[in-house]
């Protein structure tokens, strides 16, 4: 039997839901400045300026939830079997998540005064991201190399 892609369905929502706090996290801190969270600079690297960082954000957040309903509801686009989009998945979300480890010690290499968490709210939530495109990849790779049991053959 196929692996059912509701079965992956919590999952994704829990990484998006994870993913979901930090913004609104992030929002708090930039437009309210609420005491009890980080600091901004720990929300964000500076790569980006924080509108641009924002409406990527919403973006990631409206693609995950398609891509979750689709898994939810086990029809759509993002649940069809597919071996060259798991791969590509696959590949890109091993990429992206060895780069973010990779981030991580350099950040506690360069700064070992904020070790083990200082700086690391968006390297984690890059895990958390990697890790949603991982699983969904692993869905499409499951779901093209599994073969039908064969039927013994009757003895004679």
């Amino acid at each position: 039997m196929r692996p059912s892609a509701r079965k992956y369905a919590p999952w994704l929502w829990l990484l998006l839901g994870l993913f979901c706090l930090r913004v609104i996290g992030q929002i708090m801190v930039v437009f309210w400045s609420v005491q009890f969270l980080p600091p901004m600079k720990e929300w964000q690297s500076g790569l980006l300026p924080y509108p641009v960082l924002l409406v990527s954000q919403f973006l990631i957040i409206i693609i995950f939830c398609k891509v979750a309903l689709d898994f939810t509801r086990q029809s759509g686009y993002f649940v069809l079997p597919s071996a060259r989009f798991g791969h590509g998945l696959l590949i890109f979300g091993r990429i992206y998540l060895g780069g973010m480890i990779a981030r991580y010690i350099i950040r506690m290499a360069l700064y070992p005064d904020q070790r083990w968490f200082g700086g690391t709210i968006p390297i984690f939530f890059h895990w958390v991201l990697a890790s949603f495109i991982l699983l969904v990849g692993t869905y499409h790779r499951r779901q093209t190399s599994y073969k039908q049991p064969v039927a013994p053959r009757p003895r004679s």
